[in-house]
């Protein structure tokens, strides 16, 4: 073997000689002994983060990103001019502090703004403040003050702090929710959708918050029937309010659910949501006829038939039983004469809808509509679960297929056999054995001629044949949906624009006189009082009705708060037109949004509500456009961003939620109470004063700075999931950063020449380069394989969204390849010029410091002329893999794997010259010298050497 290690070094050693021809040529760049202008050894994030705020507030950048920001004459009806993408995330309420899921939101953002705006597109990515609401009054109250400054107040420290988080936000275009300006056009709205018959004020039961003096949407009342915010038990009353008729567009809520969810558009859950509020049900009516069983029974006032809804008409074959609410006018009848029925009346008051309790009137039995299927005869119960203000106050029990019905079955009838009429699978017994079966299937043969049918076609059958037979089945859309009531007996809203005269009833205020603004109020106006803030404002009150000029009084009731939030996004894109809301041509080039960002608990009522307000001032206001545009929509692509947590200690003993100070952490791995010395409980729970786990954003950046926290924020957790915060994790970012900008300090910055050409580049032979040479264009392809990867990975990540943190994590993939090879500075400029361009969405801030290295003659990395996206340039598939992974063995078995260069195109798998150039790339790795290459086995003394499956193996025998 050493005679053949002889004369293979030899031969490749005239072959080389004979190939070595020269290394490949460098681009000029400026002399690696330029002095650098930046200290790497102490890289201050904080300080760079204030260094480029201050530079794109010179240059207009961070105010003015596009060259589209308004100036106070700016022309009433002008769009964002060449706009292509409009990103907006949910404005803020001006709490007064900003927390982190402000900071969640808002930098998923302006990522994406600045990811499209370096893709060279226009991007409109506005501010403003949802600022009425009861918060700001209840504030007020509290301290006694006006709650305009106390918004103001809170609106400027607000400000103050997103102006630290890096954002390219356009502040020319901001307003709040309380500027006379913005809720004059609010009240123009209301005005124009009462023309339109959209509006109406009556009488009706409302939601009483007793906490909070007012009246709440049926949205804003829970499950338990308490209030959305005060969480007090609500109240019913009868008032006049006002009302927006959102089921005049039930249909068009619902048919366009199906549109927004192509291409996953809007989440499904957020879609399903609003399905289940719209409460679309196709169901019928079925008229049971009622037959008394005794002959006194006849002088009852008994009815002749009763009337039940079901949203599962083809279950009527199942029919068991009818059930009556204990509050029905048949039922209180019959209690006159019948003492036990009246018993159980007086025990029923008190029993929950869940209740199974009921009596079986005696002397009272129904039969089917189904005629000729069946003429049996079933039984007729008062039912506490039974709702008098659902539908008729009555309903079929169905055992076999409704859980409440087989509950009450179970308790009063036990034993008793249960039919039923669909089944998962076709063929199946008429009677249920177990549990009800809820879902879709098949008719059973109890089913008659609809045997084996699918259940949902046979439904609307059974119906129509009813229907034609004897008349007593009716098909009937219901729907969930009620009238969004609107009327707040509060102060801290917008006025609604109507004047009530006792000759003339209730007028609208004319055009001229909006906006309404809001009365001055003393400032302990709400000391001692309940109801209406307003009633006290006389002199704002009394004024002129517009139609006789009689005396008349101002509607004293403010409109809900979400009316503002249901078309700001509007407002935002034509910001200063005194005479309309949005203008035609703002609303085609600006609308609808293209990307909204905000958390899924406004899935109900604000999306619906935003829908509702986009179509119905749309078709008001320009029923052309609507008539033109397919979908009518206000956000084409929704980003539901999960929740932030905290790190929340309690006592192991008592549960108590402990403050930051009762916690010992010195030794962050192992916390202690510090009044016990015992472990607490450590969990993640949604942040909350209570709980002392909150997380000030603006401290936060401060420490470690703006990029690093957006970075951290992102790399969490993906965009759609909760966020554990954890603060000790930051520490691989900053790192990760801190040796990014030392090696980019490194690199001599690029004084021009001509644009580089990978596959120019990669293009040209290798046939004459010597080992060393070799090395490096390995080295290089390598690095260009990483780079072309790495553009193809983050820019999929970019356009997904969702996948922010998959963006941060191929980013750091890309620099641990880049830092830790050997390539050519040529090759390492190009790939960290790509890399920082690619990063600057994320860490703008970095980016432009990184970039200004690179590039000091050059504009900053988001001056127009420099809004060229990095592209993959196809070298990825030209290069493919630059090294083989050999498995060297030794006598059979597995040593060692080194990674071996690929062999020149020359060389023959198979040949003597492919293995010998194997064996001496082996003998010259690391691996091999430390694994194989030593007195007790040394591949140098071998006799044989075999190098198969394309230099994939290579087997050394001794």
């Amino acid at each position: 073997m050493q005679s053949l290690l002889h004369h293979t070094r030899a031969r490749l050693g005239r072959r080389v000689a004979s190939l070595r021809i020269g290394t490949p040529a460098i681009r000029c760049h400026a002399s690696t002994n330029a002095p650098r202008r930046s200290d790497a050894s102490r890289l201050d994030l904080p300080a760079l983060d204030e260094k480029w705020r201050k530079a794109w507030k010179q240059n207009g950048s961070a105010s003015n990103p596009n060259g589209t920001s308004l100036t106070s004459n700016h022309a009433a009806s002008a769009p964002a001019a060449g706009r292509n993408m409009y990103i907006l995330p949910m404005f803020p309420y001006p709490s007064g502090n900003l927390h982190l899921g402000h900071l969640r939101v808002y930098t998923i953002a302006d990522v994406m703004a600045r990811y499209h705006r370096l893709q060279g597109k226009q991007v409109l990515l506005p501010m403003g403040w949802d600022a009425f609401g009861l918060p700001a009054e209840n504030a007020a109250i509290e301290r006694g003050i006006d709650p305009a400054v106390w918004t103001r107040d809170n609106i400027a420290r607000m400000k103050e702090q997103l102006g630290v988080m890096n954002g390219s936000f356009d502040w020319s275009r901001e307003f709040a929710t309380c500027d006379p300006d913005f809720y004059g056009q609010t009240q123009r709205m209301f005005l124009l959708l009462m023309e339109k018959g959209l509006v109406e004020r009556r009488k009706a039961e409302v939601n009483w918050d007793p906490v909070e003096n007012t009246v709440l949407a049926n949205e804003q009342v829970d499950a338990a029937g308490r209030s959305w915010r005060s969480g007090a038990k609500v109240e019913k009353r009868q008032l006049e309010q006002w009302f927006f008729r959102i089921t005049k567009y039930q249909e068009s809520l619902q048919e366009d659910l199906e549109k927004l969810a192509l291409d996953d558009a809007w989440p499904e859950m957020v879609l399903t949501q609003q399905r289940n509020w719209l409460g679309r049900t196709d169901g019928a009516y079925y008229q049971f006829a009622l037959k008394p069983d005794l002959p006194d029974v006849v002088q009852l006032p008994v009815l002749e038939s009763l009337k039940v809804y079901t949203t599962r008409p083809e279950t009527i074959f199942a029919a068991q039983y009818l059930a009556l609410s204990p509050q029905s006018s048949l039922v209180q009848s019959l209690a006159d004469r019948d003492d036990k029925l009246r018993a159980f009346l007086a025990e029923a008051k008190d029993l929950p809808h869940t209740s199974m309790a009921g009596y079986k009137i005696p002397y009272l039995a129904a039969t089917s509509p189904l005629g000729s299927h069946t003429g049996e005869a079933i039984p007729v119960y008062v039912a506490a679960y039974v709702r008098a203000d659902y539908e008729t106050g009555a309903l079929m029990g169905v055992p076999a297929h409704d859980l409440r019905d087989f509950n009450f079955w179970k308790v009063h009838c036990p034993g008793e056999p249960i039919k039923r009429a669909v089944s998962p699978t076709e063929g199946e017994p008429t009677v249920n054995s177990g549990e009800p079966y809820l879902s879709a299937g098949f008719m059973t043969s109890l089913a008659k001629s609809y045997e084996g049918q699918p259940s949902e076609q046979a439904a609307q059958g059974i119906v129509q044949e009813i229907a034609s037979d004897s008349g007593l089945a009716e098909p009937i859309v219901k729907w969930k949906l009620h009238d969004w009531l609107i009327s707040r007996q509060r102060y801290w809203g917008t006025p609604i624009p109507i004047i009530h005269c006792a000759s003339c009833g209730p007028q609208p205020v004319p055009d001229e006189e909006l906006p309404v603004a809001l009365p001055r109020l003393d400032h302990h106006w709400a000391e001692a009082r309940t109801g209406n803030p307003l009633e006290i404002a006389e002199d704002w009150i009394r004024t002129e009705c517009p139609k006789c000029h009689g005396p008349a009084r101002r509607d004293t009731d403010t409109m809900d708060t979400f009316v503002d939030s249901s078309w700001y996004f509007m407002r935002f894109a034509d910001p200063t037109n005194s005479k309309l809301p949005i203008s035609k041509s703002a609303l085609q080039e600006n609308l609808p949004v293209d990307l909204y960002i905000g958390g899924v608990e406004h899935a109900i009522l604000h999306l619906l509500y935003a829908r509702f307000f986009f179509k119905a001032v749309v078709d008001a206001l320009y029923p052309e456009y609507a008539a033109e545009t397919h979908l009518i929509e206000p956000f084409k692509r929704l980003i539901t961003q999960g929740m932030v947590h905290g790190r929340t200690y309690s006592d192991p003993e008592t549960g108590r939620f402990l403050k930051p100070d009762e916690v010992d952490l010195s030794d962050a791995s192992n916390p202690k109470v510090v009044e016990t010395g015992a472990k607490p409980n450590v969990t993640f729970e949604k942040m909350s004063k209570s709980k002392h786990n909150g997380v000030d954003p603006t401290t936060f950046i401060a420490q470690y700075g703006a990029d690093a926290t957006r970075a951290h924020m992102l790399f969490q957790a993906p965009v759609s999931d909760v966020v554990n915060w954890d603060e000790d994790k930051i520490a691989g970012i900053t790192r990760w950063l801190k040796r990014l900008h030392k090696f980019v300090a490194a690199l001599s910055p690029v004084k021009g020449g001509p644009a580089w050409n990978g596959k120019e580049y990669f293009g040209k032979s290798t046939a004459g380069f010597d080992r060393e040479a070799t090395a490096q264009w390995d080295a290089d392809v390598d690095v260009w394989r990483a780079t072309q990867k790495g553009i193809a990975a983050v820019t999929l990540s970019y356009e997904k969204v969702y996948a922010l943190n998959t963006t941060v994590s191929h980013l750091m993939e890309w620099t641990n390849v880049l830092l830790e090879s050997p390539a050519s500075e040529l090759v390492k400029i190009e790939s960290s010029s790509r890399l920082i361009h690619l990063m600057a969405p994320i860490t703008p801030a970095f980016a432009e410091e990184c970039w200004s290295l690179l590039h000091p003659s050059s504009d900053g990395i988001f001056e127009s002329t420099q809004r060229n996206w990095p592209e993959t340039d196809g070298t990825l598939e030209m290069l493919g893999q630059s090294y083989i992974r050999c498995a060297v063995q030794v006598n059979g078995k597995l040593r060692c794997v080194v990674a071996v260069s690929k062999p020149p195109q020359e060389l023959k798998q198979g040949s003597p010259e492919f293995r010998d150039w194997f064996v001496e790339q082996i003998m010259q790795s690391e691996e091999a010298r430390h694994k194989v290459m030593k007195p007790e086995c040394d591949i140098r003394a071998a006799k044989k050497a075999f190098v198969v499956k394309g230099g994939q193996t290579a087997n050394f025998v001794l």
